[in-house]
């Protein structure tokens, strides 16, 4: 089984890669703002409060982003392994990742953190709140607290997983193609391991 943590700032092209993994590794994407969109659409109680959080560019409790992973885990049924989109954005969150994972003898593989400057985030955010109807990324305001939040808050998880020996970096800018190769070579590295 393949466990991955595909990780960088809102807008460094997790998403984008993510589908290219997806298809290689034959994964399941575990998207936490697929996840919090889906429940916004269908107006849940989860997705009304992740809503407050995530209208003002805030991080979500980490209790209940932990609560609708292992849901979603469980929910998936026999899978050749996980790619995690967008999580976890905490210290708190990869510690219980890395619990509910080892209790299931499939521990994370690789943590590759996609390394993208601010200036070319705030192109990348704005391009997509109009291309993609995302309202979450449509104020200027918003993306530079996303940023922040990012920066301040989230960040520090490449910390834990470096401790763990489990990361890598990838500059995620340049042609879409030549990041995709460079995310799969540390991939194919980190399963030799």
């Amino acid at each position: 089984m393949i466990n991955l943590i595909l990780f960088g700032p809102p807008g460094a092209g997790k998403g984008t890669q993510s589908a290219r993994l997806i298809e290689k590794y034959s994964l399941t994407h575990i998207s936490t703002g697929d996840l919090f969109r889906k429940h916004l659409k269908e107006g849940t109680p989860l997705g009304k409060l992740a809503q407050e959080y995530m209208s003002k560019g805030n991080l979500v409790p980490d209790q209940v982003v932990i609560d609708m992973v292992d849901d979603k885990i469980r929910s998936t049924g026999n899978i050749q392994g996980i790619i995690f989109d967008g999580f976890p954005r905490t210290i708190p969150q990869a510690e219980a990742l890395d619990k509910l994972l080892n209790g299931k003898n499939a521990p994370i593989n690789a943590f590759i953190e996609l390394l993208v400057p601010e200036d070319e985030l705030r192109k990348r955010l704005a391009s997509r709140a109009a291309k993609e109807n995302r309202p979450d990324d449509a104020k200027p305001e918003v993306i530079e607290n996303r940023i922040s939040v990012y920066n301040k808050e989230t960040a520090i998880v490449a910390d834990y997983y470096k401790k763990m020996k489990k990361y890598s970096s990838v500059i995620g800018v340049g042609e879409e193609e030549q990041i995709f190769n460079n995310i799969c070579r540390e991939v194919d590295k980190s399963l030799l391991m």
